[in-house]
């Protein structure tokens, strides 16, 4: 039988090193009190902020001192309970920790209300009478940006005590979806039994054998029924939450406000859902090809996943993905190069599922710690390219932590779409380039179509969704299982217009987690947008293309990220970077036709 490994049966070799935050949960233990013991010190400066530039200054090293130890905390108890969700020791930790972030950034909500109360000539004065304010000029601007939408110390205290609650019910969609739920058992077509999971299912619709697809899509999917109320309740309550924050904001919208946080104008995902929908024919022409490739009638929605080639693909192991990403990344520069490298072997990643570990993949860490990343390595193409995905997010990371101060050291998901997408498309120029298979290259042409499908078309779609929901809950409107399965089915049958799309697959919304995000999925699609024209420069010759890039990577969070993308030779504030990157996407499909000989009917 196939079934998932307990953690312990993994290697520590593939395990990522947490002893490198803290020597043992002992010495965690003992960080969280020196942490929350020294949290009331933030309180004396209250009434204070701008009482003079050197209290102000005194009080800004404070802050970034007991938050940077914060976050250590916090990262290290929420990596432990990813590890294995089932762990009610390590679940304990975690909320330990949101506690305490809860009640440091309680705490500290009184500094910007009273920053905002500083005129401009106010401010440039504290400037100039303590120059190493300087250093936070870029925050201050931020600060006063946001004046009409923040509220009195006393709200904003509450606001802040009030985001722990407010994360319930992600929370719990977490727990449901993770570790709670148990997805059937089903035979392949070998005679095995395998066990569906979260991680492994979209593998599993790879699979060659159609009968097989469809039995795994309707026993994963009816599995999910068996919970709709619950997840619809989960969504219906995290929509309400973020319209409830935007109004308490004084926000026309949830969208408004959550965009107004990284300063991206509302026009910017207009333009994206706009341009995406005007351009769907690309999309019908893919799954065009898959239908002609699968040579059937119908696609069906379980066809969706599988390759153009008709076939699973060739494995791709860790230690063969590891190689390919290195090389792949060399137009980025050396010193990029040997980042990358030196992670790969430091135990940055923690490569394979196991028994109660949170599905998919994301890039973590702090200013003060190593990067760290959760994979579920599956041993395919499309894992090495989340591999990669993945090691864009942490030398986005690594590099803005070399050149800027702790403040801006972090940046926003707008930005950090693009570092991730570029090192995707650089793998695939150089794997289309330089591997002689020509069933690999295949496969790897019909990956980057799929991140192109997924990425670009399906996360826009996603965004569309999304928007809705939360207008009819700004509206008054209700929002229950049923209403979420028909604004979800229609979109499915509007993208995929020329394929059947069943009752089953209007249940997808409840398997995406990124819907409890706050408007977070449009941001992979400019991403991609964004990356795609990135790639284009740096490879068709620019000698100034790679260090700009790099340049706009070690920005971090100094810059809105309009402005840092400027700085990489992209502007997100027109259509024609989406439009180009659609464009790639017709020619790659162009190519596709050709080389399996799937050209029109």
């Amino acid at each position: 039988m196939s079934s998932v490994p307990e953690r312990s049966d993994i290697d520590a070799e593939y395990k990522w090193d947490l002893e490198s935050i803290y020597a043992s949960d002992e010495d965690w233990e003992a960080a969280f009190e020196d942490v929350q013991g020294r949290i009331p010190d933030l309180a004396d400066y209250e009434g204070r902020v701008t009482e003079s530039p050197e209290t102000l200054l005194e009080l800004l090293e404070l802050e970034e001192e007991l938050m940077r130890d914060v976050s250590k905390v916090v990262s290290y108890s929420s990596l432990r309970s990813a590890e294995d969700t089932r762990n009610q020791e390590y679940q304990a930790l975690q909320a330990k920790a949101e506690s305490l972030a809860s009640e440091a950034r309680s705490t500290a909500s009184f500094v910007e209300p009273e920053l905002q109360e500083l005129s401009e000539e106010e401010l440039s004065g504290f400037l100039e009478s303590e120059p190493e304010l300087r250093e936070y000029e870029h925050y201050f601007d931020d600060v006063l940006r946001t004046k009409p939408h923040t509220r009195s110390a006393e709200v904003e205290e509450l606001l802040a005590e009030l985001g722990e609650v407010a994360s319930a019910p992600s929370d719990i969609y977490g727990m449901l979806s993770n570790a709670d739920m148990t997805f059937p058992t089903v035979e392949n077509p070998e005679g095995e039994d395998v066990e569906i999971s979260q991680g492994n299912f979209t593998k599993l619709l790879k699979h060659p054998d159609r009968e097989f697809r469809r039995t795994v899509h309707e026993e994963f999917y009816d599995e999910w029924a068996d919970v709709r109320n619950s997840v619809g309740t989960a969504l219906k309550n995290s929509v309400k939450k973020d319209v409830k924050y935007a109004n308490a904001r004084r926000y026309d919208t949830a969208r408004e406000a959550a965009l107004d946080g990284p300063n991206v104008p509302v026009e910017v995902y207009d333009n994206l859902v706009g341009t995406v929908r005007d351009n769907l024919d690309y999309l019908h022409r893919h799954a065009e090809l898959k239908r002609r490739a699968l040579g059937v009638d119908q696609l069906e929605v379980w066809d969706l996943y599988m390759s153009l080639t008709g076939d699973e693909g060739p494995e791709v192991s860790y230690e063969e993905a590891k190689e390919y990403i290195v090389e792949a990344v060399a137009p980025l520069g050396e010193a990029y190069q040997s980042r990358v490298a030196e992670g790969l072997e430091d135990r940055w990643v923690d490569v394979y599922e196991n028994r109660g570990k949170r599905s998919g993949a994301f890039s973590s860490g702090t200013y003060d710690t190593q990067p760290f990343i959760m994979m579920n390595y599956q041993d395919d193409i499309a894992s090495m390219y989340t591999l990669a995905h993945e090691l864009g997010h942490s030398l986005h990371s690594e590099l803005a932590k070399d050149e800027q101060p702790w403040q801006y050291a972090d940046y926003t998901i707008f930005v950090a779409e693009v570092a991730s997408t570029v090192n995707e498309t650089l793998l695939t120029h150089y794997l289309l380039e330089n591997v002689e298979d020509d069933e690999f290259r295949t496969h790897v042409l019909d990956e980057y179509l799929e991140r192109f499908r997924s990425t670009l078309y399906r996360q826009t779609m996603f965004a569309d969704f999304e928007h809705q929901i939360h207008s009819i809950s700004e509206e008054g409107g209700a929002l229950t299982p049923d209403r979420f399965d028909e604004l979800y089915g229609d979109l499915k049958g509007e993208f995929y217009a020329n394929a059947n799309v069943d009752d089953r697959i209007a249940r997808e919304w409840m398997r995406i987690p990124h819907f409890y995000y706050n408007y977070y999925v449009y941001q992979y699609s400019t991403g991609i947008s964004a990356a795609v024209a990135i790639v284009e420069r740096i490879l068709n010759g620019d000698e100034e293309a790679a260090a700009d890039y790099r340049k706009a990577l070690a920005l971090g969070g100094s810059k809105y990220p309009i402005e840092v993308l400027e700085t990489a030779g992209v502007d997100m504030a027109s259509p024609e970077p989406i439009e180009s990157a659609l464009s790639v996407y017709g020619d790659y499909l162009d190519e596709a036709a050709d080389l399996l000989d799937l050209e029109d009917e």
